[in-house]
């Protein structure tokens, strides 16, 4: 019950870049990649800006046979996993194949390929639909592909928690670490591709929404000029294994999944969000055994709305006190890329910590004189870094707060 849960394993496919080599760089130099909507049949729509992943060749990274099965998300999903197993040197081994198992988070599941088929179920005929469509939609579509390529037959689920089941994700997979029933690892992470038509026209439902023109405008969280945030594709995967299995086999842990705690506190209630990620962020804290003092940093949720930026604001005050902790939020420069998005900021915390360095908030140069915060802007800044705390908040009121460690022997 109370085996250590490791990380040994990062895949990254991001707006900013694919691997972690490429994500770190472009993250830890604060660049903004934010750029026009440029998928097709999205040119018309109200939403301007958005972080694409740019450069990402389906073909070289996903076998065809899985490629005409799944859609977008699933693909950055795969290739994500392939990333974080090779990172991990870990494959799957038949003569224990329910020794790995895998859980990924959604949030609205295959768009682009759910669209294509019903254009032409309306437009042609029922003939003409392919018999994917009954999977590659679905939000468990990347759990189940991960699994099947990789041969991994331990315990399988997705998330559906809002923005923060990303979080959610690998607390689930922690615990199912911990129960030590036979599973010693998890492929486990989210990946997103909420980019076409149809997906962008659903989000334009929501209020939150930035449909700012310009680049670098759109997405500023905790300044006056605060409009929304920008959505997203892509996200990480990670290898998280019970530590001892790690070392057995050889394997370096890069982190430590120390804790982890989540609330609910509705849809678009932000003034309450405050006390939903201050219980989150404290109960995160106490299974992890640390005092606010611990935590070196913050990876902020960052939503880019004047009162939701003041709530977390205030809930990061009201734990680590006025200035207490420096924080960050390298998406400023991607874009919110849903459940992938906290995913990406915790591959970001380890990287934060193998460096000692906290990377910067893209396009945020001035914050609000009301926010107590110490958000790191400009330039990355060095410091030695132990644990950092990876906050997400979602739409629809789910909070969550992951703490992860540096490892050491």
């Amino acid at each position: 019950m109370n085996r250590q849960a490791v990380i040994t394993g990062i895949g990254v496919v991001a707006p900013n870049g694919v691997g972690t080599q490429a994500f770190w760089k472009a993250t830890r130099e604060g660049i903004s990649v934010l750029d026009r909507v440029t998928r097709p049949g999205c040119e018309g729509l109200p939403l301007r800006v958005a972080g694409e992943v740019r450069g990402f060749d389906t073909a070289s990274a996903v076998e065809e046979r899985f490629v005409v099965q799944t859609d977008r998300f699933t693909h950055f999903a795969m290739a994500a996993a392939d990333m974080a197993l090779e990172d991990a040197r870990l494959s799957a081994d038949p003569d224990e194949p329910f020794a790995v198992g895998v859980v990924t988070a959604a949030g609205s599941g295959g768009g682009e390929f759910g669209q294509r088929e019903l254009q032409r179920l309306w437009g042609q005929g029922p003939h003409f639909v392919g018999p994917y469509q009954s999977i590659a939609w679905f939000y468990a579509a990347s759990t189940g592909q991960i699994s099947i390529r990789g041969g991994f037959k331990g315990p399988c689920g997705v998330v559906a928690s809002d923005e923060a089941g990303g979080l959610d994700a690998v607390a689930h997979a922690c615990r199912l670490l911990r129960r030590d029933n036979g599973t010693d690892a998890f492929v486990v992470g989210a990946a997103e591709a909420p980019l076409a038509p149809y997906s962008a026209v659903c989000q334009l439902g929501y209020a939150e929404l930035s449909l700012a023109a310009e680049a670098d405008r759109a997405y500023r969280p905790f300044t006056t000029h605060a409009c929304g945030f920008v959505p997203a594709e892509g996200g990480a995967m990670l290898v998280v294994e019970a530590r001892e299995h790690a070392l057995a086999r050889g394997a370096e842990p890069r982190a430590v999944l120390a804790g982890h705690a989540a609330t609910f506190t509705g849809a678009s209630r932000w003034a309450e969000s405050r006390e939903g990620l201050v219980r989150a962020i404290r109960g995160a804290l106490e299974e992890a055994g640390c005092v606010p003092a611990e935590i070196d940093v913050v990876f902020a949720d960052a939503l880019g709305t004047l009162d939701a930026d003041l709530a977390e604001a205030q809930a990061i005050s009201d734990v680590f006190g006025p200035h207490g902790v420096p924080v960050t939020a390298p998406k400023t420069g991607t874009g919110r890329a849903y459940c992938g998005g906290p995913l990406l900021d915790t591959a970001a915390a380890v990287l934060a910590l193998e460096h000692d360095t906290v990377p910067p908030t893209p396009q945020v140069t001035e914050v609000r004189d009301d926010l107590d915060l110490d958000l790191v802007t400009g330039r990355a800044r060095s410091a030695r870094l132990r644990t950092a705390l990876v906050l997400s908040r979602g739409l629809m009121g789910s909070n969550a707060a992951l703490v992860v460690k540096e490892y050491t022997p």
